[in-house]
């Protein structure tokens, strides 16, 4: 294989063509198809999946590592923005995705409680990703999917690995699609569609659920309902399970802190070490893991809370805490006033 490798790795540098004129906002790099691990990636997909070795580099020949990519996976520069609740759920909680959640719920009401039926993943939830994601599908985003994903794979060394194989399921998947990989939109760091999924995500989680019989997760909100479902269900979703509860710490937090967002402990036990749940009836869930959650803002008292395993289902999708507690927060807030707008409308 090694042998059938180089030949072909040989071969790509006189197949690749000059890059086009989009490409031209990066012209201080080189196209994609002249780098040699790009290359050599080429020539592993020609043998492991049989891609067409040619075509794959005319379409690496038309795009090149973008610095704003780069510029925007980078962690901010200045350690205290790194880390402050208070800013991170005021870009999510407010009224504008509130009042846009609504309009959505409404509008995909039957999908919504479809994929409850079927997942057993509550709607607001459901809603409540989109939300967070994407704003219920309007900001999607503006970078070519493959630039984007070729730049982190061969041009950002703390997540190469991920991100190259993350290209690699781009490249099955759109040729699964029949689409060409220089058709997709998405983020800087490769997430396509409403619910944002990464290729790998849409290729195992993601489902037909409008019946076209095919995945759209970019045009259809009803693929994009069931497949947010259908990921948080096979991530360990627990239907009717408690996602989290406030705490106040009594004891020392830091070791229970320190044990991660993994609920491994159950609550009664963690009630033992002084922590406290403050939501009434949390008694009943004294059997359950739980995790202790510290959503940290820079001269504010920390906000403790009790995540559950439906915390960390959410927590599945993006692993940081603040984002799990937005979506459960935005969610709780999207319920809330649906249930309120039931109760006030007149009777017919």
């Amino acid at each position: 294989m090694k042998h059938r490798l180089a030949a072909i790795f040989i071969s790509l540098a006189s197949a690749a063509l000059p890059f086009q004129a989009g490409a031209a906002k990066n012209a201080g790099a080189p196209a994609f198809a002249d780098v040699p691990a790009v290359r050599e990636f080429i020539a592993e997909m020609h043998v492991r999946y049989g891609f067409d070795a040619a075509h794959l580099t005319r379409q690496f020949a038309s795009i090149r590592s973008n610095p704003a990519v780069l510029r925007a996976i980078q962690p901010a520069a200045v350690p205290e923005l790194q880390r402050s609740w208070q800013r991170y759920r005021a870009r999510f909680l407010n009224e504008r995705r509130l009042t846009q959640g609504l309009r959505f719920w409404r509008e995909q009401g039957a999908a919504l409680a479809r994929a409850e039926a079927i997942y057993g993943v509550p709607q607001e939830i459901i809603v409540a990703i989109i939300g967070v994601e994407t704003e219920y599908g309007r900001n999607t985003g503006a970078f070519g999917v493959l630039e984007a994903l070729s730049t982190l794979a061969f041009d950002y060394p703390p997540r190469a690995d991920f991100f190259r194989g993350e290209l690699e399921q781009f490249l099955l998947m759109a040729r699964e699609s029949g689409a060409s990989p220089l058709a997709y939109k998405g983020s800087y760091a490769g997430a396509i569609g409403i619910p944002q999924f990464m290729p790998s995500s849409q290729r195992r989680f993601a489902v037909d659920f409008d019946g076209d019989d095919r995945i759209d997760l970019g045009g259809s909100a009803a693929d994009a309902i069931g497949s947010v479902a259908r990921f948080l269900s096979m991530h360990g979703w627990q239907p009717g399970g408690p996602v989290a509860v406030p705490a106040g710490v009594e004891g020392d937090a830091a070791a229970l802190v320190a044990a991660g967002i993994k609920p491994s402990l159950p609550l009664r036990e963690i009630r033992e070490r002084g922590i406290v749940p403050l939501t009434i009836g949390a008694e009943r869930f004294a059997d359950a893991p739980a995790a202790l959650i510290d959503l940290v803002s820079p001269d504010q008292p920390t906000e403790y809370w009790l995540g559950f395993d439906n915390f960390y289902a959410i927590t599945r999708y993006n692993r940081s805490s603040f984002y799990a507690m937005s979506v459960f927060m935005l969610a709780e807030s999207l319920r809330e006033a649906r249930d309120a707008a039931g109760r006030e409308a007149p009777e017919k």
